[in-house]
């Protein structure tokens, strides 16, 4: 057996744990809130706390990766989100709770750059649409097994705290266990054998682009020069287009069902887990076209058709939501976006790769943390909009219309030029 496939083993495990971490706040918003006596605009902070503190050290955190190696990195991002994972369960006070989910947040922000350094490294451009898929959906599976399984731990350990407990000490295991396992490169890995060594380093790089650069592995690029590159922009564009759709899921879905529809939680948390259930289809329906298109030379189009369609799914999903009049319409509505909404994660990240070469640990953190700053607002303005207007449309028509301007970025991202191609082009 390969021993790459351990490696996405791995960071499948990974994903379900990150997402398991993050999504459970969700499930145990009516517990903590009601404990804690936090309204819902003051649990809008706490839980949009997360966000920024995860798309502000999504950059460094590349970088780290890029510089020091994915082993070091992650072993060490995964055991700080872990010891913040547990503190949760201790700290009572609306600015403390605030500030330790803002620094869960920065923890976090190192997993999926880190990952995504890891791959550039470790996998053939051919297995890299599958393989962010199998990763990405992973995180889907974690935030929905965290819907009912959240709410189940709660009554079982006693305590939404000793939830939290539970899954810090779970990550403070798994980082040990990616240290012992884990290296940088498949030519440091003890297990790998020549042959598949030589298999990778073959087929790692992407085919010369029309620039014939052969320098894309060789420099390190800053955070200021890569804002210069169009390709990039619009990359966080679209992405803060994906997270402003899928953050709502793991956030207010979960209580906004259970409240306008008088469910129980042990009826919403199955509710809820349904739409990630969905985008776990859609994520590895789209890797495995992603990889499909590759390797019959479509490189363009392998990641522009899977990224077009699934905004084109999630912006009819959530104009559909402004309909929900019955919980199972409001969960048909919700797999739909979030479905298509799981479609570009493959196509996004293996862009990132793409273009990044050395720097993917930079150029994927940069896209998601400007990405990011969509959750930061989905977390705020689902409340603040509804206190405002009376109303939850308005957030699911600015969702939808974010959607659609998104299909227009990928019409112009060009996966086949480099950073480093485009910037010196530019300044040529």
């Amino acid at each position: 057996m390969p021993i790459r496939i351990l490696l996405i083993l791995g960071a499948f495990l990974l994903s379900v744990l990150m997402w398991v971490d993050r999504a459970c706040i969700s499930a145990a918003k009516g517990d903590m809130a009601a404990d804690l006596g936090f309204s819902d605009q003051q649990m809008g902070w706490v839980m949009s706390a997360f966000a920024l503190g995860y798309a502000l050290f999504q950059v460094p955190s590349g970088k780290l990766a890029d510089r020091f190696g994915p082993r070091i990195v992650m072993t060490s991002v995964c055991l700080i989100w872990s010891a913040f994972t547990a503190l949760t369960g201790v700290v009572r006070g609306l600015y403390l709770m605030i500030g330790l989910r803002f620094f869960f947040g920065m923890g976090e922000a190192g997993g999926y750059p880190t990952l995504t350094r890891a791959f550039t490294s470790w996998l053939p451009m051919n297995e890299r649409g599958i393989t962010n898929s199998i990763s990405f959906s992973g995180g889907r599976l974690g935030a929905a097994l965290a819907m009912p399984g959240v709410v189940w731990l709660i009554g079982t350990l006693g305590g939404w705290q000793q939830t939290f407990w539970f899954f810090g000490v779970i990550g403070i295991v798994f980082a040990v266990l990616w240290f012992l396992l884990f290296r940088n490169t498949p030519e440091e890995h003890f297990a790998v054998s020549q042959r598949e060594r030589d298999y990778i380093v073959e087929r790692r790089k992407p085919p010369k682009t029309t620039t014939e650069s052969s320098s894309v592995e060789l420099t390190e690029i800053r955070f200021a020069e890569m804002l210069r590159s169009r390709n990039l922009l619009m990359l966080m564009v679209q992405y803060v287009a994906h997270n402003f759709t899928f953050f709502f899921t793991v956030t207010w879905f979960f209580p906004y069902l259970k409240e306008s529809f008088s469910l129980t939680n042990e009826q919403t948390g199955w509710y809820a887990a349904a739409p990630l259930l969905c985008g776990v289809v859609g994520n590895w329906m789209a890797g495995f076209t992603v990889d499909r298109l590759y390797s019959r030379g479509q490189w363009q189009l392998s990641r522009r058709l899977p990224a077009a369609i699934g905004f084109l799914l999630a912006a009819i999903g959530m104009s559909l939501c402004v309909n929900m009049n019955s919980p199972g319409l409001a969960v048909a509505c919700m797999c739909i976006a979030i479905f298509g909404s799981d479609m570009i994660l493959s196509p996004s990240w293996s862009t990132c790769m793409d273009i990044g070469g050395s720097n993917a640990g930079a150029v994927s953190g940069s896209m998601n943390m400007v990405g990011n700053l969509g959750s930061f607002f989905t977390a705020l303005s689902f409340p603040y909009l509804h206190a405002a207007l009376g109303s939850h449309k308005p957030f699911f028509y600015l969702a939808a219309g974010l959607n659609v301007l998104a299909i227009f970025m990928w019409f112009k991202i060009r996966p086949d030029q480099s950073i480093q191609d485009e910037l010196r082009v530019g300044a040529e």
